[in-house]
C-alpha cells in the first residue's frame, strides 16, 4: 500500500487540517492483513479524521467484527457507500452497523467539521437526487468537501464544491484495463483542477476481483488543507 500526501489551500479554511481519504478497500475480495497494511499506514501520519468513499466491503462473508481496527483511531471516521456495498447480503442491516466500529455513514447528509463542510452522497442514488442533496447541503462561508463514490458528475458540482473525492475507477487496476476505464470515466485516477475546485480520484486502497495490480497501486491519501 503506497502513500501520498497531497496539499490544497483555501481562503475559506481558518486553520490548517489534515486528513486520510481512502477508498475500495474491498474486504472480502481481499482479507484481514490487507486492512491491517492499510491500518498500520495510516498510523504514519498526523490527521484529524478519515474519510472512506465506498465498497469498503464487498462480501457477506467477510467478518465484520475485523473492522474493530477502525477503533485504533481516536477520531472521526466518516463513510458513504459505493456500488459493492449493495451487492451483498443484508446489505442495510451491515451498513447500519459500520457505527459500532467507529465509523460514521453520512448518508445523503452533510456535517460541519470546523471549516469544513462535508457532504457525503450514498452510490445508490440517482444523478438528478445527488445533484439535489448537494445543492440543499452546500455552505456559502465554509470549505465544501464532497465525498462520494464514483467520479461522474464533478462537472455539474465543480461550481460550488471545493473539494471532491471519489474513487471506484482503481485506475483501471491491470493494464491495458485503464484505457477501458477512461472510456467510461473522464476523470480516471489523480487530481483535476477547475476554476477553484479540485477533484481527486484514487487508485483505491485495495484490489478488486484478481489480487493483482499492473501498472497501477493500492494507496493511502494524506490530505493537508491549508489556510491561503
Amino acid at each position: 500500500v503506497f502513500s501520498k500526501e497531497k496539499n490544497i489551500s483555501s481562503k475559506k479554511i481558518k486553520k490548517n487540517t489534515s486528513f486520510i481519504f481512502i477508498s475500495d478497500v474491498h474486504l472480502g475480495s481481499n482479507n484481514e492483513n490487507h486492512l491491517l497494511k492499510i491500518i498500520s499506514n495510516i498510523k504514519k501520519h498526523k490527521f484529524d479524521f478519515i474519510l472512506i468513499g465506498g465498497d469498503l466491503i464487498d462480501s457477506s462473508s467477510f467478518p465484520i467484527n475485523t473492522l474493530s481496527h477502525f477503533k485504533d483511531f481516536n477520531c472521526p471516521i466518516y463513510f458513504v457507500t459505493g456500488n459493492h456495498e449493495y451487492y451483498i447480503k443484508n446489505s442495510n442491516e451491515i451498513i447500519t452497523s459500520l457505527n459500532q466500529y467507529n465509523i460514521q455513514h453520512i448518508s445523503n447528509n452533510s456535517n460541519v467539521i470546523d471549516d469544513i463542510n462535508l457532504i457525503g452522497i450514498d452510490d445508490n442514488t440517482s444523478k438528478e437526487k445527488q445533484l439535489n442533496i448537494i445543492k440543499n447541503n452546500l455552505s456559502h462561508s465554509k470549505f465544501n468537501l464532497l465525498l462520494i463514490h464514483k467520479p461522474s458528475i464533478w462537472e455539474e458540482v465543480s461550481e460550488h464544491i471545493d473539494l471532491m473525492l471519489s474513487g471506484h475507477t482503481h485506475n483501471g487496476q491491470i493494464f491495458p484495463f485503464n484505457y477501458f476505464v477512461r472510456v467510461q470515466f473522464k476523470y480516471k485516477y489523480n487530481i483535476y483542477n477547475h476554476k477553484n475546485s479540485t477533484l481527486y480520484v484514487s487508485s483505491g486502497s485495495g484490489p478488486w476481483g484478481p489480487k493483482m495490480r499492473l501498472g497501477t497501486l493500492n494507496e493511502v491519501i494524506l490530505f493537508n488543507l491549508f489556510i491561503k
